[in-house]
This record gives C-alpha cells, sequence and structure tokens, in this order.
C-alpha cells in the first residue's frame, strides 16, 4: 500500500441495545421454568384473584389486538391516503361525517391514526377532516366493535352505544376545529411533504405490525395489571357506591381512561372486569379512551406541535365525556 493510497475507514463497533420484547421474552421464561417456586412464595389469595383477572384481560383481548395491528399495517403499507381523499366531499361540513364513517371501514389503532391524519393533511384534507377520521378510526371499527360485543355478552345496546357516543365525538369535534380552529395552530412540519420511502410494501407491512404490537402489547399488559389492582385494592363497595352517584363516576372513569392509556383493540375487555360499576360510567371510558389519553397527546405533541395539543385535547375530552353521556343515556336506559 503505497502513501497516497487511504486506508479504509473502520466503523466503530456499535454495542447492540436489548429491546423491551427481548426482556419480556427473558421474563416470560423465567416465570415458566420458576413457576412453583414463584406459586409456593405468592400463595396469596389477594394475589391469586389479581393474578387471575390479568391473565383474563389479556387472553381475551389479545386476539383482537393481534388482527387489529395487522389491519393497521395493512392499511399502512397497501392503501394510499389519497384513496380517502378522493372519496371525501368538497364541503367541509359534508366531508367530515363522512370521514367519521371511514374509520368503520379503515380501521387503526389509536397510534397509527396520528401518522395517517398527518399524512391527509400534506395531502391537501382540510384538518378538520383529517381529525374527524383520527378519532373515528380507533373507536368505530369492526375490530373494536367485536371486542366490546365478546367483553359484554348479551348487551348488544353497549356496543350501539359505544359506536353511537364515538362517532358523535368524532363528527363534532371536527365539526367545532372547522368552525373556531386556526391553520397556526398546527406545526409547518406536520403539513410538509415528506420523502416517499424506498423500503418494500411488504417491509412496511411487517415493520408497521410490529411496532403497534410491541407498543399497544404493553399498554395492555398496564391497563390488565391496573385492572387485576383495581379489583384486587379498591373495595368493592366503593366502586358499588359510584352506581348512586353517576356523575362522579362518569367523571373518575372519563380521567382514568386518559391516565391507563389502553388501547381501543384492548379496552372494552377492562372496562367489563370493573363489573361493580354500572354501564354509563363504564361506556364514557370506552368513547374517551380513543379520543385522547397521555399516550396521543404526546404523539399529537410530536407531529402537530405543542400549541395544537394544548387546544385539541381538552377540546376533545368535553366533547367525548358529553357525547359518551348522551349515547349512554338514550340507549343504555338511564343511568344504568
Amino acid at each position: 500500500m503505497t502513501a497516497t493510497e487511504e486506508r479504509p475507514a473502520v466503523r466503530p463497533q456499535q454495542r447492540r441495545r436489548v429491546t423491551s420484547l427481548e426482556v419480556l421474552c427473558v421474563v416470560l421464561v423465567l416465570a415458566l421454568l420458576l413457576q412453583n417456586q414463584l406459586v409456593d412464595a405468592l400463595d396469596i389469595p389477594a394475589l391469586r384473584t389479581g393474578a387471575t383477572v390479568f391473565v383474563a384481560v389479556c387472553v381475551q383481548a389479545m386476539p383482537f389486538l393481534v388482527l387489529g395491528t395487522l389491519i393497521s399495517g395493512a392499511i399502512a403499507a397497501f392503501l394510499p391516503a389519497e384513496v380517502l381523499r378522493r372519496a371525501l366531499p368538497q364541503r367541509t361540513v359534508l366531508a367530515v361525517p363522512v370521514a367519521g364513517l371511514a374509520g368503520v371501514a379503515l380501521p387503526g389503532c389509536e397510534c397509527a391514526s396520528v401518522p395517517v391524519a398527518r399524512r391527509l393533511m400534506q395531502q391537501g384534507v382540510a384538518p378538520s377532516v383529517a381529525l374527524a377520521f383520527l378519532l373515528a378510526a380507533p373507536a368505530v371499527n369492526p375490530v373494536v366493535l367485536v371486542a366490546t360485543a365478546v367483553a359484554f355478552p348479551g348487551k348488544p345496546e353497549m356496543v350501539l352505544a359505544r359506536f353511537a357516543g364515538s362517532m358523535l365525538t368524532a363528527v363534532v369535534t371536527g365539526w367545532l376545529w372547522s368552525r373556531f380552529g386556526k391553520a397556526s395552530w398546527i406545526a409547518s412540519r406536520a403539513l410538509q411533504r415528506l420523502p416517499a420511502g424506498g423500503s418494500s410494501r411488504w417491509a412496511v407491512f411487517a415493520e408497521t405490525a410490529r411496532h403497534d404490537l410491541v407498543e399497544a402489547g404493553g399498554f395492555l399488559v398496564i391497563g390488565g395489571i391496573t385492572a387485576a389492582a383495581l379489583n384486587v385494592l379498591v373495595p368493592s363497595t366503593l366502586l358499588e357506591s359510584l352506581s348512586g352517584q353517576w356523575v362522579l363516576g362518569i367523571v373518575v372513569m372519563a380521567l382514568l381512561a386518559v391516565v391507563l392509556a389502553i388501547c381501543s383493540e384492548a379496552d372494552a375487555f377492562v372496562a367489563a372486569s370493573l363489573s361493580a360499576l354500572p354501564l354509563l360510567p363504564r361506556l364514557v371510558f370506552l368513547v374517551v379512551g380513543p379520543a385522547v389519553d397521555v399516550k396521543l397527546i404526546a404523539l399529537q405533541v410530536g407531529t402537530f406541535g405543542k400549541a395544537f395539543a394544548l387546544r385539541f385535547a381538552p377540546l376533545v375530552f368535553t366533547v367525548a365525556v358529553v357525547s359518551g353521556t348522551v349515547a349512554g343515556l338514550v340507549l343504555l336506559g338511564g343511568t344504568s
């Protein structure tokens, strides 16, 4: 090698990061290997009850969660956002409910609906229309409605009330944003066209489904643990006392939906496990959760900017609580 020849650059070795999925697999393997010792050490009635509730919630919800993430990945990879844009009416007042109804045919989780809404805005769709789709898609799609029917067997009115409350939330919020919202509230970066990626459609499908499953699965575990803790730590008499104070019950369950941030494909099983509460507060929980929660607020801050999220989140929360309450009073037989 001559002095004029350049030596090939030596890349520093990158240290491989351990992901949360690998940690979860290790924990599950250890739990299987040490199950006898764990059973002996944790043979406490309250823990047994909590573990039963946790497993029941996760096992019931997981098939719907997997199905939802597969559909979400297929939409991201094979269904361009231009299809929805071309099908929308020109007038915003009509386009908002049409975008809400499109959520029935284009299911996805809350996390997936945020980038889809941004993509629609980038392609010229009015923000109010894109936001109506953002709210409707994770709440009124067939996967969520079937999961609700399974979680509440023999109560078809609960499915209808959830659909009505969520659709009303999406449409009313879209109309209010079209009337009072300002373009300056949305970060300019959210409206800039993004360069097309070079990945194949199947690679996009696999990556989107994997990402949604890992993210949503983590929130499902948190929700299952919380549901188990509520069943064990909170006296049933306390939850039953809310049946006579339905206003307080609605407020508590609405705030709980924001804090828990459970995926819409799994939240029905968590709500069903809180059997001491009447149906109306649990319905509000199901309407508020897919519309606004802590993870959605964080995603919206990162996607649309802080100015947007500070105005959009309180608006959606208020509309969702009112819409869920109205739907429950009409379709669930009063405050039952």
